[in-house]
C-alpha cells in the first residue's frame, strides 16, 4: 500500500501533470473564445511548422527537463537534450513529440476533469442537491450509495495522473533524447574527461609525491648530520625538487583548466606547430617530418595524436634535455602513425617507468592500437600506431 501511495509524494508526479496542462493551455484558451470543433484539428496542424524552428528544441528540451525529470542541468538529465535541431531528423522527432504531446495532454486533462466532476455528482446527490449536466457520465437518482462509489473515481483519478506522467516521460526520453551522433559526442567527452583524471591522478603521484618524498628525506638528513656543507646541499636539492615540482603542478593545472572546453575546441594534430615552437624554445633540436593529410585524421585520434606528441616531447625534455629530435607523423593505409626519437643518455626511464610511457600506452590501447617505448639503435623511441575507423 505503501509504495502504491509513493509516487503522490514525489513531486514530479504533479509537475508532469502540469508539463500537460501547459501544453494545450493556447488551443483551450482558443475554445474559449470560440467554441467548435476544428479548433483541435487547426491546433495539431500548427504545431508541425513550428517544430522547424531548432530552437523550438531546445525550448521544449528544458521544459520536459525541469518538469518531467525534475532535473535543470546535464548531470541529472543526459537522456533529454537541449541542443537545437541539427538535422531533418531531429525536426521530424520535433514534430511528433509536439503532436503526441499535445494529444495525451487533451486525454489527460479531459480524463482528470471528468473523473473531478463524477466525483463531485456523487457527492452531492444524498443531498438532492442539482449538478448541472454535461458531464462524460451522470448517475439517475439521488441514492446514498452512490458516495460509494467515489473511491473508484480516485483510484482512476490518480492512476490516470501517474499513468500519463510515466507515458509522458517516456515519450520525451525517446523523441527529445539524444541522437546517435550526440551519444558518440557525448561518450567523447566523457572518455576525454576520465583521461584526464587519469593523467592528473597519475602526474600528482608520480611528480608531487616524489618530490615531497625528496624534500622530507633530505630535510631528515640533514637535521641528523649537522653539518653546514652537507645541509647547504641537502637544501639544494629540495629547491631543485620543489622547483621542479611547481612546474609540474602549473602544468596538471592547465590540463584541469583545459578539461572544461568543449572537446571540439581542444588542440588535435593541425595544432601540433606550437608543440613544436615550445619544444625548440627550450633548446631541442626538433626536425618533423609529416606524410599524408592531417586533416583527415578522426577528431578523437587527432586529439589523442596530440597528446601523445605532446608527452612524447615533454619527456625528452625531462629525461634528455636540449638534445636533436626526430619525429615523424605520417598518415596512410587506415593508420595515424606517430614515431618520437632522441639521442640516449645517461638519464633513461627503465622499461614500464615513468607515467609518461604508461598514458602514452593507455591513449594508444583506448583507441585499439599500440605503443613501443625504449631504446631503439642508439636512440630513445616512441613509436605509436592508432587505426583511424
Amino acid at each position: 500500500m505503501v509504495r502504491l501511495l509513493r509516487p503522490f509524494g514525489r513531486a514530479v508526479t504533479y509537475t508532469r501533470l502540469l508539463h500537460l496542462f501547459i501544453g494545450i493551455v493556447w488551443p483551450s484558451m482558443w475554445l474559449f473564445v470560440q467554441e467548435a470543433w476544428w479548433i483541435w484539428p487547426v491546433a495539431a496542424a500548427a504545431l508541425a511548422p513550428a517544430a522547424l524552428v531548432p530552437a523550438m528544441r531546445t525550448a521544449e528540451g528544458l521544459q520536459a527537463r525541469l518538469l518531467l525529470t525534475g532535473h535543470r542541468h546535464d548531470h541529472g538529465s543526459t537522456d533529454i537534450v537541449v541542443a537545437p535541431s541539427a538535422s531533418w531528423g531531429d525536426r521530424g522527432r520535433l514534430v511528433v513529440w509536439l503532436e503526441a504531446r499535445l494529444l495525451l495532454g487533451y486525454a489527460t486533462v479531459t480524463c482528470v476533469t471528468q473523473l473531478l466532476f463524477g466525483t463531485v455528482h456523487l457527492l452531492s446527490a444524498p443531498f438532492d442537491r442539482d449538478f448541472e449536466e454535461g458531464g462524460l457520465f451522470t448517475l439517475g437518482g439521488r441514492g446514498w450509495w452512490n458516495v460509494l462509489l467515489v473511491p473508484l473515481l480516485l483510484v482512476a483519478l490518480a492512476a490516470t495522473v501517474v499513468a500519463s506522467g510515466h507515458l509522458i516521460t517516456a515519450l520525451a526520453r525517446r523523441l527529445l533524447g539524444p541522437t546517435p551522433a550526440e551519444r558518440l559526442a557525448a561518450m567523447e567527452e566523457r572518455t576525454e574527461q576520465l583521461l584526464e583524471r587519469t593523467r592528473i591522478a597519475r602526474e600528482l603521484h608520480d611528480s608531487i609525491g616524489h618530490a615531497l618524498t625528496v624534500a622530507v628525506v633530505q630535510a631528515g638528513a640533514a637535521r641528523a648530520a649537522r653539518d653546514p656543507a652537507f645541509t647547504d646541499r641537502a637544501l639544494d636539492a629540495i629547491e631543485e625538487t620543489g622547483r621542479a615540482a611547481l612546474e609540474d603542478l602549473e602544468r596538471v593545472l592547465g590540463i584541469l583548466r583545459e578539461s572544461e572546453r568543449p572537446v571540439s575546441s581542444r588542440p588535435t594534430l593541425t595544432d601540433a606547430d606550437r608543440l613544436l615552437e615550445s619544444a625548440r624554445a627550450s633548446g631541442a633540436k626538433v626536425d618533423i617530418e609529416l606524410t599524408g593529410p592531417l586533416d583527415t585524421v578522426p577528431g578523437p585520434v587527432s586529439r589523442e595524436g596530440y597528446r601523445i606528441l605532446q608527452e612524447s616531447l615533454t619527456n625528452v625534455l625531462r629525461h634528455a634535455g636540449a638534445v636533436p629530435v626526430g619525429a615523424r607523423i605520417a598518415v596512410a593505409d587506415g593508420t595515424l602513425t606517430l614515431e618520437v626519437r632522441n639521442p640516449l643518455t645517461a638519464d633513461i626511464p627503465g622499461p614500464g617507468r615513468g607515467s609518461g610511457l604508461r598514458g602514452i600506452r593507455e591513449r594508444a590501447a583506448l583507441l585499439g592500437g599500440h605503443a613501443r617505448t625504449g631504446p631503439d639503435e642508439g636512440d630513445w623511441q616512441v613509436h605509436v600506431e592508432l587505426p583511424l575507423s
